[in-house]
């Protein structure tokens, strides 16, 4: 532990008071990965998203290493820091530049400074973050840059909903993985920076595993030298909540990659991780950047905007939501996980489920697959292999699981929790959007793409879902929700198609579908076309 380290945090209960920022509404803050994975591009549309709410938005640029977020609207570098000494927070909101976004103001970061940017260094970093809660915003955004630097982490723990990003390749995914760990180590420091004995034993536990340990790996080792202080360390794993977005995802193992690295850091790390979405690989992305336009302004109707704007919206309402009291402690995980809980199950599934189970948990857990990425070694991977094989082959023989069951099971059965792990963006997103809607919908609402997508996001059903239960093609359902009438088939099957979709969506299938195809109709005259 450095003298020169800030005073501690204490627990994460209220970020506003680790970071000293009561005045600002929400702290967001966009950052755990490396270099050009699209932290910037997370980071300004968030903003410019809250700043078209209609919200007091401000946006800073902390990379040290220049993210360079005024490219992003046109404007220039700053030349100078602020001066941060009789009156800091003065001279913070005198350096806020107005961007082209009404209510969105950028706190830009000195690449054009002489003198290096000072205010990155240890001696003056609270000041800096003292001179923030002073400044008129109801959403501070913040770019920590990559890696996972003190002033990083520090960031990064502070935030209401702290959002780590990352792409499909193997280097990114090994610093997010880092990031998270780093993340720990340096939350049980501050935390213990003022008990000299516990940060003592806390540091003979690092030397001895010898490497940057995953969090559970830590919380063991200290359970061998103090179980007290094992016990506080395993509360904080439990406390320490990042969001993650995947970008430029391409294919389907690639949109898939969120909820994958979520469940296996929820079981190899002990913390959460939580999938919050992910943005698909669009060259609408590189020819806003060379616009110097933000990616929600120049081109919102893009597939990427689309992206963005969802995970801004479950953002929203991740920052709005009301504080939920934390489920009761789990003790520390001492046994190996039941076959049930490898397969992420529970006892009560058929034969079909965990033939499913573990067709998604080979594929996770596959030999050169992206989301083990630094995560497991060679013979980790393979234990954990076996372990799927183990509990395929045991779950589907009815003798053999009945005996697993009485042999590991012989009391009344436990609570078991499912790997399929929680989701607190998705179920706030779902709330609000149901809150939303009670206002919507009633015997005149008109049927449009925009409100059927809102919907069905409002009750968590994916496309996919749809396509399975009624045979739609996949295509011909985004072309409903996007409005695109000219890829849409001939009206009669337009009509089948609506009919299913609102019955899967448990709405008026007579209603919905007379008010779209009017809709429909109207647009395609006014375009000088006849429908079909």
């Amino acid at each position: 532990m450095s003298p020169s380290d800030p005073a501690p945090i204490p627990p994460r209960h209220d970020a506003s008071i680790e970071f000293g920022v009561k005045s600002v509404g929400r702290f967001i803050a966009v950052g755990g990965g490396r270099g050009g994975v699209g932290k910037s591009l997370v980071a300004v549309n968030l903003a410019v998203y809250f700043a078209q709410l209609g919200k007091g938005v401000v946006l800073v640029d902390a990379d040290a290493a220049g993210s360079n977020l005024h490219a992003h609207f046109g404007l220039r570098a700053a030349r100078s820091e602020p001066d941060l000494g009789e009156d800091g927070p003065r001279a913070m909101r005198d350096a806020l530049v107005p961007t082209s976004v009404p209510g969105l103001s950028l706190l830009p970061a000195a690449h054009d400074a002489i003198a290096p940017g000072l205010t990155l260094r240890a001696g003056r970093k609270m000041r800096w973050l003292a001179a923030l809660r002073a400044l008129p915003a109801e959403y501070l955004v913040i770019d920590v840059g990559p890696g996972h630097g003190d002033l990083a982490l520090d960031l990064m723990l502070a935030a209401d909903v702290p959002i780590a990003v990352t792409v499909p390749e193997p280097p990114a995914i090994e610093t997010t993985y880092r990031f998270l760990r780093a993340a720990f180590r340096r939350r049980l420091r501050r935390l213990l920076v003022r008990d000299k004995l516990q940060l003592a034993i806390l540091e003979r536990a690092l030397v001895h595993l010898g490497e940057l340990p995953a969090p559970i790996e830590l919380v063991h080792q200290l359970a061998k030298m103090d179980r007290a202080l094992a016990e506080l360390a395993w509360a904080e794993a439990l406390a320490q909540r990042v969001q993650l977005v995947v970008n430029q995802t391409r294919v389907r193992t690639d949109m898939e990659l969120g909820a994958w690295m979520s469940g296996l850091v929820s079981r190899h790390y002990g913390v959460l991780l939580d999938e919050l979405g992910h943005v698909e690989h669009d060259d609408t992305v590189w020819l806003t950047v060379r616009r110097n336009k933000p990616l929600l302004v120049d081109s919102p109707t893009s597939k990427s905007a689309r992206n963005v704007e969802r995970i801004a919206r479950r953002v929203l309402a991740l920052a709005t939501a009301k504080p939920v009291e934390d489920a009761l402690a789990r003790p520390i995980p001492i046994e190996e996980p039941t076959l049930y809980a490898a397969l992420g199950l529970t006892r009560s599934a058929s034969d079909e489920e965990i033939r499913r189970a573990y067709k998604r948990q080979r594929e996770i857990y596959a030999t050169g697959g992206l989301a083990t990425v630094s995560l497991l070694d060679p013979e980790r991977l393979a234990t954990a292999q076996r372990k799927l094989d183990e509990a395929h082959d045991t779950l589907l023989a009815a003798v053999r699981r009945r005996a697993y069951d009485l042999s590991t099971f012989p009391e009344s059965e436990p609570e078991v929790l499912s790997a399929r792990t929680t989701r607190p963006a998705l179920a706030a997103e779902q709330l609000m959007l149901q809150e939303e809607l009670e206002g919507e919908i009633g015997p005149d609402t008109e049927f449009t793409g925009t409100l059927l997508r809102k919907v069905r996001e409002s009750q968590g059903i994916e496309l996919v879902e749809i396509c399975t239960k009624t045979k739609i093609a996949r295509a011909h359902l985004q072309s409903i929700e996007d409005e695109s009438f000219e890829a849409l088939p001939a009206i009669v099957y337009t009509r089948g198609f609506l009919i299913e979709l609102a019955k899967q969506l448990r709405l008026d299938p007579a209603h919905v579908q007379r008010t779209y195809l009017r809709r429909m109709r109207e647009e395609m005259t006014a375009r000088g076309k006849e429908p079909a």
